[in-house]
């Protein structure tokens, strides 16, 4: 596993890349909903100045997506969360050396419907939301209401760091419904005054009410210094060192001045 955290260094860095070919300009991107938005603005902005290039671009989950690339389906895997061992073992097994790139920083930010009184709560308080020993939103400040409480499925990276970050070993409480995207989230959301779910800081709307979580508001800002306390880097992940198109478009992605700024676009924070 530290050999993979020093290759991701590496990867990142931007050091020479050397790979098996691909199939220029037809490239399949698969995995996490919540990278889906940067990758479909890289994309779009790439094909302006890449006519010949295709792309096909699908969120399945950040699991499904590292599963893809493992199982040769997908040239690029996107994910919100860092590879699992058991996914470097069955890589291994595959014959498959997996190489990381870093594209973004995300805040994981809890959302309730706007007409919702609750505008802030402590990390304790929304760790009891989820593990089910707060029901009621009158015990966190709000109305006398049932907390219905929304999640992402186990397939998600999002998933993942929620269940580490926020709960922390608890079990999602067995009432929580599971859902299996950002979208399916923000549409549950808006449409129930006693929901509370969490989305990607790019996923934020006006049709969603941000909490506060310890007093810390949800912002770039927070993020990129630290402060707010669900953040998290977005991936994406490659069968071996890339050439051909997908490094251009890795390359494309990374550059301040090109990806970066689609990153920017969609509500993310830039790295660069």
């Amino acid at each position: 596993m530290k050999g993979l955290k020093k290759l991701a260094a590496v990867a990142i860095s931007g050091c020479a890349l050397l790979a098996s070919p691909v199939f220029a300009g037809q490239l399949s991107v698969n995995g996490s909903t919540t990278v889906l938005p940067i990758m479909q603005a890289a994309t779009e902005a790439y094909t302006n100045d890449n006519p010949e290039t295709t792309f096909s671009v699908a969120g399945t989950g950040s699991g499904n997506g590292i599963r893809a690339v493992i199982d040769g389906m997908a040239d690029i895997g996107m994910s919100s969360r860092w590879i699992k061992d058991s996914e470097v073992k069955q890589a291994h097994e595959n014959g498959v050396y997996i190489v990381p790139f870093a594209v973004a920083s995300d805040g994981i930010v809890p959302v309730v419907h706007p007409d919702n009184p609750v505008k802030e709560l402590t990390s304790e308080q929304l760790r009891g939301i989820y593990n089910g020993s707060i029901t009621n939103w009158k015990e966190v400040g709000g109305e006398d209401k049932r907390i219905v409480s929304i999640s992402r499925d186990s397939s998600s990276g999002t998933y993942g760091v929620w269940v580490d970050t926020v709960l922390k070993g608890d079990r999602v409480s067995p009432t929580t419904q599971l859902l299996p995207s950002n979208g399916a989230i923000v549409q549950t959301v808006t449409s129930n005054r006693n929901a509370i779910g969490y989305v990607g800081i790019g996923y934020l709307n006006d049709k969603l009410q941000p909490l506060k979580l310890d007093g810390v508001e949800p912002s770039h800002d927070t993020v990129r210094d630290g402060s707010w306390p669900v953040a998290r880097t977005l991936w994406v992940f490659t069968n071996n060192w890339p050439q051909g198109e997908t490094l251009k478009f890795i390359q494309y992605v990374l550059h301040p001045e090109q990806g970066q700024k689609a990153v920017e676009s969609t509500g993310y924070v830039p790295l660069y």
